[in-house]
């Protein structure tokens, strides 16, 4: 089977979307293209003396509503076309939050698992040297992705504050607390979900407290996930998996007992409880809600028609593709897109901007005030459009957040 192009999912999605809109042909072709990418080459000592060259990429995508935001993710299968779908959703689901920030985004080329510490940290510096004259605090803000930690965060944020001379917290976000990190960022994105899980079971009428869980992925998104479903619902998590595999259960699966499984072991499969399950066996899971928090197209138009949830809540970015959309709606699968589903972690990350804009910390509890509110706006406004459309809600989701891009362009004179 030929491997999808995320970028092409994207284009397909805008074309989509413009057809509602009945958008002019002109501004869907300036819609569908990154309006500046950065290739660069990253030289990098390694421990044993030699030099090893690694390639890196920074997209901005549309930036018509703010400073372009978005992660850096290090991964030895990152693509230039990986990288300018994500930052066109970065686009989308800031517009779709309704937050003063445009879409950009990130990568690396490499395997961090095999790097030393010091290795890593080169490496990081490196890239912040290599991209320092296009990113700034009202340019374009960087944040961890998969597999940069707040760590490498503060390596880059300190790197950049030593080439501009002064202390540039700013400059990126999801950094550790001592350096102007934000309360409340390390969950952001699973909690911004179960915001959105909340508000879709009210529609639903589906009583969480009786419902269950199937998590792909437990990385720190799915971890979150499942710890939070059991301790804001009383939910069950019958399933988890990584890529490794995973098990089921469906007496139930401790989210805190999976963890520790994961870190000592390496997998979630080695957890001595339930029976084994694949990745691809756990998306057709007779459950209530399913969680993909791991990777790209996951769902298809070959597995969709197995998918037996009532709620699938995106947290992983592009999980499901276009042709898998319309069979899922078509079965009443009431999806909730990855760019309205995840959007807490940028959201908590413009909350950290804020604070370091003008150096006041804001206490956790207002934190998730302020993430409750937003999320739970943005996946209502989602629902009505819907339904006064009659489309799909990842459709709906466009329709808003391209519109309001829209909207920017055309008052800037771009369009």
């Amino acid at each position: 089977m030929a491997k999808i192009n995320p970028f092409e999912i994207v284009q397909t999605q805008i074309d989509k979307c413009a057809e509602i809109l009945k958008l002019d042909p002109q501004v869907t072709a300036v819609l569908k293209s990154p309006m500046r990418e950065l290739h660069v080459t990253l030289p990098v000592r390694m421990d044993d003396g030699t030099i090893k060259v690694f390639h890196g990429f920074r997209v901005q995508y549309n930036d018509a509503r703010g400073p372009a935001k978005g992660g850096i993710r290090f991964h030895p299968d990152e693509t230039i076309d990986t990288v300018r779908a994500l930052s066109a959703w970065m686009t989308w689901k800031c517009a779709m939050v309704d937050l003063p920030l445009g879409g950009g985004k990130g990568g690396v080329i490499c395997d961090p698992k095999t790097l030393s510490t010091g290795e890593l940290e080169r490496l990081s510096r490196a890239y912040m040297r290599s991209v320092f004259q296009f990113i700034g605090p009202e340019r374009d803000v960087p944040a961890p992705d998969i597999y940069t930690t707040p760590q490498i965060m503060a390596w880059m944020m300190d790197e950049y504050s030593a080439m501009m001379g002064k202390t540039q917290f700013g400059v990126i976000t999801g950094k550790p607390l001592a350096i102007g990190g934000s309360k409340g960022r390390g969950d952001a994105t699973a909690r911004g979900g179960m915001f959105t899980i909340r508000e879709a079971a009210k529609a639903l009428k589906l009583d969480l407290s009786k419902a269950t869980f199937a998590v792909q992925g437990y990385g720190n998104a799915g971890y979150y996930a499942a710890k939070l479903c059991k301790e804001m619902f009383g939910s069950k998590i019958v399933a988890v998996c990584d890529s490794k595999g995973g098990r089921y259960n469906e007496k139930g699966i401790d989210p805190e007992e999976a963890l520790a499984c994961k870190e000592k072991t390496g997998s979630v499969c080695n957890l001595k409880t339930g029976k084994p399950i694949s990745n691809e066996e756990i998306l057709e899971l007779d459950v209530d809600i399913l969680i993909p928090a791991a990777i790209e197209n996951v769902i298809t138009e070959k597995n969709a028609g197995k998918i037996k949830a009532k709620i699938i809540a995106e947290l992983a970015n592009g999980p499901t593709i276009p042709a898998a959309d319309d069979i899922l709606y078509k079965k009443g699968v009431h999806v909730i897109p990855d760019f309205l589903c995840n959007a807490g972690g940028v959201t908590v990350s413009y909350f950290e901007m804020v604070q370091n804009f003008y150096m006041y910390p804001w206490e956790e509890d207002e934190v998730r005030e302020k993430l409750d509110r937003k999320m739970t706006e943005a996946y209502n406004s989602v629902l009505k459009t819907s339904r006064e459309h009659k489309i799909n809600m990842r459709q709906a989701a466009y329709v808003i957040a391209v519109k309001r891009v829209v909207e920017a362009m055309k008052l800037r004179g771009w369009v």
